[in-house]
Protein backbone atom coordinates (compact mmCIF):
# COMPACT_ATOMS: atom_id res chain seq x y z
CA UNK A 1 0.00 0.00 0.00
CA UNK A 2 1.28 3.69 -0.97
CA UNK A 3 2.01 6.18 1.60
CA UNK A 4 -0.35 8.86 1.41
CA UNK A 5 0.48 12.15 1.55
CA UNK A 6 -0.96 15.59 1.74
CA UNK A 7 0.84 19.33 1.18
CA UNK A 8 -0.50 22.10 3.24
CA UNK A 9 1.01 25.49 2.00
CA UNK A 10 -0.70 28.73 0.88
CA UNK A 11 1.72 29.50 -1.73
CA UNK A 12 1.49 27.71 -4.64
CA UNK A 13 4.95 27.66 -5.64
CA UNK A 14 5.92 25.63 -2.54
CA UNK A 15 3.14 23.40 -3.11
CA UNK A 16 4.36 22.98 -6.79
CA UNK A 17 7.90 21.86 -5.94
CA UNK A 18 6.64 19.26 -3.27
CA UNK A 19 4.13 17.81 -5.93
CA UNK A 20 7.14 17.24 -8.94
CA UNK A 21 9.61 16.70 -5.80
CA UNK A 22 7.22 13.77 -4.52
CA UNK A 23 6.06 12.12 -8.31
CA UNK A 24 9.31 9.84 -8.59
CA UNK A 25 8.95 8.03 -5.26
CA UNK A 26 6.20 5.55 -6.50
CA UNK A 27 5.36 4.11 -3.01
CA UNK A 28 3.94 7.57 -2.14
CA UNK A 29 0.38 8.66 -2.99
CA UNK A 30 -0.17 12.06 -2.87
CA UNK A 31 -3.75 13.14 -1.84
CA UNK A 32 -4.46 16.53 -1.89
CA UNK A 33 -3.30 19.91 -1.75
CA UNK A 34 -4.30 22.63 0.63
CA UNK A 35 -3.78 26.42 0.85
CA UNK A 36 -4.72 27.08 4.40
CA UNK A 37 -5.03 25.19 7.88
CA UNK A 38 -8.97 24.95 7.52
CA UNK A 39 -9.19 23.35 4.32
CA UNK A 40 -6.26 20.50 5.47
CA UNK A 41 -8.65 19.45 8.54
CA UNK A 42 -11.79 19.43 5.79
CA UNK A 43 -9.21 16.86 3.60
CA UNK A 44 -8.15 15.04 6.82
CA UNK A 45 -11.79 14.37 7.79
CA UNK A 46 -12.45 12.83 4.20
CA UNK A 47 -9.72 10.61 4.02
CA UNK A 48 -6.86 8.65 5.64
CA UNK A 49 -3.63 10.45 5.58
CA UNK A 50 -0.40 9.40 6.30
CA UNK A 51 2.08 12.13 6.43
CA UNK A 52 1.23 15.89 6.27
CA UNK A 53 4.00 18.27 4.27
CA UNK A 54 3.10 21.47 6.26
CA UNK A 55 4.20 25.18 6.16
CA UNK A 56 4.65 26.56 9.60
CA UNK A 57 3.80 30.69 8.44
CA UNK A 58 0.43 30.86 6.52
CA UNK A 59 -2.11 33.40 7.15
CA UNK A 60 -5.29 32.98 9.45
CA UNK A 61 -3.69 29.96 11.14
CA UNK A 62 -0.39 28.57 11.58
CA UNK A 63 0.86 25.41 10.80
CA UNK A 64 1.83 25.24 13.98
CA UNK A 65 -1.64 25.25 15.49
CA UNK A 66 -2.56 22.63 13.46
CA UNK A 67 0.44 20.54 14.35
CA UNK A 68 -0.49 21.13 18.15
CA UNK A 69 -4.27 19.97 17.30
CA UNK A 70 -3.29 17.31 15.39
CA UNK A 71 -0.81 15.99 18.29
CA UNK A 72 -4.00 15.21 20.45
CA UNK A 73 -4.92 12.28 18.59
CA UNK A 74 -3.63 9.36 19.19
CA UNK A 75 -1.65 8.38 16.30
CA UNK A 76 -2.00 11.31 14.24
CA UNK A 77 -0.09 11.62 10.68
CA UNK A 78 3.40 12.10 10.85
CA UNK A 79 4.37 16.13 10.43
CA UNK A 80 7.10 16.79 7.66
CA UNK A 81 7.59 20.93 8.61
CA UNK A 82 8.56 23.01 5.63
CA UNK A 83 9.66 26.33 6.79
CA UNK A 84 11.85 29.44 5.87
CA UNK A 85 13.16 29.94 9.59
CA UNK A 86 17.12 30.23 10.11
CA UNK A 87 19.53 27.22 11.87
CA UNK A 88 18.62 28.65 15.86
CA UNK A 89 14.67 28.58 15.01
CA UNK A 90 14.78 25.05 13.75
CA UNK A 91 17.15 23.41 17.06
CA UNK A 92 13.52 23.16 18.46
CA UNK A 93 12.33 20.67 15.63
CA UNK A 94 15.72 18.52 16.16
CA UNK A 95 15.83 18.67 19.89
CA UNK A 96 12.29 17.24 19.55
CA UNK A 97 13.30 14.77 17.06
CA UNK A 98 10.78 16.49 14.53
CA UNK A 99 11.57 16.19 10.97
CA UNK A 100 11.62 19.33 8.86
CA UNK A 101 12.25 20.70 5.28
CA UNK A 102 14.03 24.02 5.04
CA UNK A 103 13.28 26.20 2.42
CA UNK A 104 14.61 25.85 -0.18
CA UNK A 105 14.89 21.80 -0.05
CA UNK A 106 16.56 20.01 -2.74
CA UNK A 107 15.73 16.48 -3.90
CA UNK A 108 18.54 14.68 -1.94
CA UNK A 109 16.88 15.87 1.58
CA UNK A 110 13.34 15.64 0.48
CA UNK A 111 14.15 11.70 -0.24
CA UNK A 112 15.99 11.29 3.28
CA UNK A 113 12.75 12.96 5.21
CA UNK A 114 10.70 10.46 2.98
CA UNK A 115 12.61 7.53 4.16
CA UNK A 116 13.09 8.48 7.67
CA UNK A 117 8.77 8.66 7.73
CA UNK A 118 8.90 5.45 5.50
CA UNK A 119 10.72 4.16 8.43
CA UNK A 120 8.28 5.31 10.90
CA UNK A 121 5.17 3.89 9.50
CA UNK A 122 6.73 0.75 9.06
CA UNK A 123 7.56 0.33 12.38
CA UNK A 124 4.16 1.59 13.58
CA UNK A 125 5.64 4.53 15.48
CA UNK A 126 2.88 7.06 15.40
CA UNK A 127 1.80 6.82 18.73
CA UNK A 128 5.51 7.51 20.00
CA UNK A 129 5.75 11.08 17.30
CA UNK A 130 2.38 11.64 18.51
CA UNK A 131 3.97 12.47 21.89
CA UNK A 132 7.16 14.43 20.13
CA UNK A 133 4.89 16.24 18.46
CA UNK A 134 2.86 17.12 22.12
CA UNK A 135 6.19 17.96 23.58
CA UNK A 136 7.03 20.02 20.73
CA UNK A 137 3.36 22.20 19.79
CA UNK A 138 1.66 22.27 23.72
CA UNK A 139 1.96 26.06 24.81
CA UNK A 140 5.18 26.00 26.91
CA UNK A 141 3.62 26.30 30.65
CA UNK A 142 7.44 24.34 31.27
CA UNK A 143 10.46 26.13 30.71
CA UNK A 144 12.53 23.07 30.58
CA UNK A 145 12.53 19.62 28.34
CA UNK A 146 10.78 16.54 30.68
CA UNK A 147 10.91 14.29 28.33
CA UNK A 148 13.45 13.58 25.58
CA UNK A 149 12.37 12.65 21.88
CA UNK A 150 15.26 10.38 20.86
CA UNK A 151 15.03 9.36 17.42
CA UNK A 152 16.85 6.35 15.63
CA UNK A 153 16.10 4.03 12.38
CA UNK A 154 12.24 3.86 11.97
CA UNK A 155 11.53 5.00 15.56
CA UNK A 156 11.46 6.84 18.34
CA UNK A 157 11.80 6.47 21.89
CA UNK A 158 10.56 9.22 24.85
CA UNK A 159 13.20 8.75 27.65
CA UNK A 160 11.83 10.85 30.71
CA UNK A 161 14.64 13.85 31.99
CA UNK A 162 13.90 12.51 35.52
CA UNK A 163 15.87 9.45 34.59
CA UNK A 164 18.86 10.79 32.98
CA UNK A 165 21.87 10.35 35.78
CA UNK A 166 24.34 11.87 33.35
CA UNK A 167 25.29 13.26 29.77
CA UNK A 168 28.43 12.69 28.17
CA UNK A 169 29.43 14.18 24.45
CA UNK A 170 30.00 12.03 21.89
CA UNK A 171 30.65 14.63 18.80
CA UNK A 172 27.23 15.82 17.10
CA UNK A 173 25.86 12.81 19.52
CA UNK A 174 25.33 12.77 23.28
CA UNK A 175 25.06 9.47 25.66
CA UNK A 176 22.65 9.43 27.85
CA UNK A 177 23.12 7.81 30.95
CA UNK A 178 19.73 5.66 32.08
CA UNK A 179 20.22 4.07 35.35
CA UNK A 180 20.27 0.60 33.62
CA UNK A 181 21.64 1.19 30.09
CA UNK A 182 23.11 4.21 27.70
CA UNK A 183 21.14 5.87 25.46
CA UNK A 184 22.53 7.52 21.94
CA UNK A 185 21.17 10.71 21.30
CA UNK A 186 21.44 12.68 18.16
CA UNK A 187 21.82 16.16 19.39
CA UNK A 188 25.36 18.26 20.53
CA UNK A 189 25.14 19.00 24.64
CA UNK A 190 25.77 22.06 24.21
CA UNK A 191 22.17 22.56 22.57
CA UNK A 192 20.50 20.10 25.07
CA UNK A 193 22.14 21.52 27.78
CA UNK A 194 19.73 25.40 27.07
CA UNK A 195 16.56 23.08 27.10
CA UNK A 196 17.56 21.33 30.63
CA UNK A 197 16.88 23.03 33.91
CA UNK A 198 20.13 23.90 35.40
CA UNK A 199 19.34 23.83 38.70
CA UNK A 200 18.80 20.31 37.75
CA UNK A 201 22.04 19.72 35.62
CA UNK A 202 25.17 21.14 36.17
CA UNK A 203 27.96 21.26 33.37
CA UNK A 204 31.26 19.83 34.93
CA UNK A 205 33.45 19.24 31.30
CA UNK A 206 32.97 20.47 27.66
CA UNK A 207 31.87 17.34 27.31
CA UNK A 208 29.41 16.27 30.66
CA UNK A 209 26.67 17.20 32.49
CA UNK A 210 25.80 15.40 35.74
CA UNK A 211 22.57 15.51 37.30
CA UNK A 212 22.99 17.64 40.89
CA UNK A 213 20.84 15.22 42.69
CA UNK A 214 23.54 12.12 41.55
CA UNK A 215 27.16 14.04 42.92
CA UNK A 216 28.15 11.45 45.64
CA UNK A 217 32.10 13.19 46.45
CA UNK A 218 35.08 15.12 44.59
CA UNK A 219 38.17 13.44 44.49
CA UNK A 220 41.31 13.31 42.66
CA UNK A 221 43.10 10.15 40.33
CA UNK A 222 46.23 8.95 40.39
CA UNK A 223 47.48 12.07 38.23
CA UNK A 224 45.74 14.34 39.98
CA UNK A 225 42.78 15.33 37.93
CA UNK A 226 39.49 16.53 39.24
CA UNK A 227 36.42 13.52 39.05
CA UNK A 228 33.38 13.72 40.34
CA UNK A 229 31.85 10.44 41.74
CA UNK A 230 28.35 9.29 40.96
CA UNK A 231 25.82 8.00 43.50
CA UNK A 232 25.09 4.99 40.72
CA UNK A 233 28.90 4.29 40.85
CA UNK A 234 29.74 6.57 37.69
CA UNK A 235 33.32 8.81 37.47
CA UNK A 236 33.34 11.56 35.45
CA UNK A 237 36.04 14.40 35.07
CA UNK A 238 35.61 17.78 35.90
CA UNK A 239 37.23 20.28 34.04
CA UNK A 240 39.45 23.10 36.28
CA UNK A 241 37.24 25.84 34.25
CA UNK A 242 34.30 24.25 35.71
CA UNK A 243 36.02 23.46 39.44
CA UNK A 244 34.71 25.91 41.02
CA UNK A 245 31.23 25.35 40.40
CA UNK A 246 31.47 21.63 41.74
CA UNK A 247 32.81 22.71 44.92
CA UNK A 248 30.29 25.23 45.49
CA UNK A 249 27.92 22.80 44.88
CA UNK A 250 29.41 20.56 47.41
CA UNK A 251 29.96 23.38 49.74
CA UNK A 252 33.86 22.65 49.72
Amino acid sequence: MKIRALIVDDEEPGRINLRYGLAPHTGWQLVGECASAAAARAALAGQDVDVIFLDIQMPQETGLALARELAQREEPPLVIFATAFNEHAIEAFEVHALDYLLKPFDDQRLAQALERAAAMLEQRQRAAYARAMRAFAEPAGQAYLQQLNVRSVGRIECVQVSEVLWVEAAGNYVELRLPQRRVLHRVPLARLEQHLDPASFLRVHRRALVRVGEVASLERDAEGASQLVLRCGDRVPVSERHLPAVKALLGA
